[in-house]
């Protein structure tokens, strides 16, 4: 045991929250935790987090629940977490509302349409990497402004999840802690940080949020700081213990399995599903997001899924039954579980649609259909979702050479089915857990105890799950029905979402 060192990586997910102590000599994960937790849905379309009582508890628990085991050796920490998301603070950094979600939550249209037209959205891809979306934080700041002005009156900086974690990790005696973003969450703060640039855009930020402080831009593997001794009485880990930035969680599962080269895609398998291409050169595209990459200097072209995994677990908690048996029964079922198709649109999607107000689809639905044929067609709808991002990736210039697939969701039926539709192999690392894993890694690189390239000794390949021909085949006529429901039925759920807010007679 003399001389071994731990690294703690620890991320903030939407329905959960996930821990993983690592050894820093090879990446052998020695113990994880997970804590569930809820996502708060006031209104339509709103989703927050009690950063308190969510991101704060959690961490407090996982690091209460690991932290012993590395018997004080742990040699750094990092958290990840969803984004880009607005937590608004007065200047200690104690929160002022409930943070304000990534793309699900779809409370600022009028805010996005209003900065489009102000900055011209055009220029706004061109010097952003991204057109104005619900994935955008800057937007929120400005609905927060308008429709919360006491609530802004008194705020002073905004936090995502990674930073304020940090800033409470790094806070001592009535001082605030670090107050950084790192540069690939300051790029998904659409219209506030200008790609090329790697800088703020002074101009529009001080129009969209007038008076507050911009935090420190730096790099997820920078150490900002070490934990406090109010933090360390919090949560148990050392006095002391270097913190490194973090990232958002779909970056920091590209770097647990090391994609982050040019030509590498990391398939995230999760509550939503998260597409990361490595590419050499922004290339934006207004029906993707053009971000700046885990290290520095990088860059990717991203996608993501409104819900994915969240629409699985729906199904589970409707039909009562555990996924394993779920995932038997529909396993027994052939492509296009008889005649059904799901457009898996539940919570408005993401890219490449833009549609907030889309809604979920199922088509076919008969007398025969059951259970496992909803709950396949569920796994089929979000990978004929994957091959319409993957479609948009190639078209704005992406490098898709090699697809990594991770995260819980990442089971054996899914990964096949998504491999047959996309007509594309899909490499599976020994360590799927994720993002947490990835933060372990950000940790050993920000102390030294790794080089990027040893993400492939730490987490090295295991299995290539390949498209069976056949069942490629089988899926096309079926995908070609999936792109045409979505402008078939579009109207009608338009219609229906805003019946679902309450703005229809």
């Amino acid at each position: 045991m003399t001389g071994r060192q731990f690294l703690l990586g620890v991320d903030i997910g939407t329905s959960s929250s996930k821990g993983v102590l690592v050894d820093a000599a090879d990446g052998a994960l020695l113990a994880s935790a997970v804590r569930e937790h809820t996502t708060s849905t006031p209104y339509p379309g709103w989703f927050e987090h009690d950063a308190e009582e969510v991101w704060w508890a959690d961490l407090r628990a996982i690091a209460a629940e690991l932290g012993p085991q590395a018997d004080g050796r742990l040699a750094g920490v990092c958290v990840s977490g969803i984004g880009p998301c607005v937590l608004p603070t007065d200047g200690s950094g104690a929160p002022l509302r409930p943070a304000v979600l990534y793309g699900v939550d779809t409370r600022a249209q009028e805010q996005i349409a209003a900065q489009t037209e102000r900055f011209g959205g055009e220029r706004v891809l061109r010097r952003c990497g991204s057109v104005l979306t619900s994935q955008s934080a800057g937007p929120k700041l400005e609905w927060l402004r308008e429709r919360e002005p006491q609530t802004y009156v008194a705020t002073r900086r905004w936090y995502m999840a990674s930073s304020w974690l940090v800033h409470r990790l790094t806070a001592s005696g009535g001082r605030p802690g670090a107050y950084v973003l790192d540069h690939h969450s300051a790029s998904q703060s659409t219209p506030l940080y200008d790609l090329r640039a790697s800088a703020w855009i002074g101009d529009w930020c001080e129009e969209v949020a007038p008076g507050l402080q911009w935090p420190e831009l730096v790099h997820p593997a920078d150490i900002v700081g070490r934990v406090s001794e109010d933090a360390a009485a919090a949560t148990g880990l050392p006095a002391g213990t270097p913190v490194a930035a973090g990232t958002v969680d779909a970056w920091a599962e590209s770097a647990a399995v090391g994609a982050t080269g040019t030509g590498d895609l990391m398939l995230m398998y999760g509550t939503t599903m998260f597409l990361v291409n490595t590419v050499a050169e922004p290339v934006p595209d207004r029906r993707l997001w053009s971000t700046a990459g885990v290290h520095p200097g990088t860059y990717c072209l991203a996608g993501g899924m409104a819900t994915s995994g969240a629409v699985t677990g729906w199904l589970r908690d409707l039909t009562g039954a555990g996924y394993a048996e779920l995932t038997a029964e529909a396993a027994e079922l052939p492509p296009g579980a008889d005649g059904l198709l799901m457009l898996p649109y539940f919570a408005g999607e993401r890219t490449p649609l833009f549609d907030p107000d889309a809604r979920g689809v199922v088509a076919g639905l008969s007398l025969r259909h059951g259970r496992a044929h909803l709950y396949r067609a569920a796994l089929e709808g979000t990978a004929f979702g994957v091959r319409h991002n993957l479609e948009a990736m190639a078209e704005a210039g992406g490098d898709l050479r090699r697809l990594v697939a991770v995260g819980g969701g990442a089971r054996e039926l899914w990964t096949r089915i998504v491999s047959d539709v996309t007509r594309r192999p899909q490499q599976l690392p020994r360590h799927t857990i994720g993002a947490a894993y990835g933060d372990a890694f950000l940790a050993a690189l920000a102390t030294g105890l790794a080089a990027p390239g040893e993400i492939a000794r730490w987490n090295p390949v295991e299995e290539t799950v390949e498209p069976e021909p056949e069942r490629a085949r089988g899926y096309e006529e079926l995908y070609a029905h999936y792109r045409a429901l979505y402008p078939a039925t579009r109207e009608t759920v338009h219609a229906l979402a805003a019946r679902q807010r309450g703005d229809a007679g």
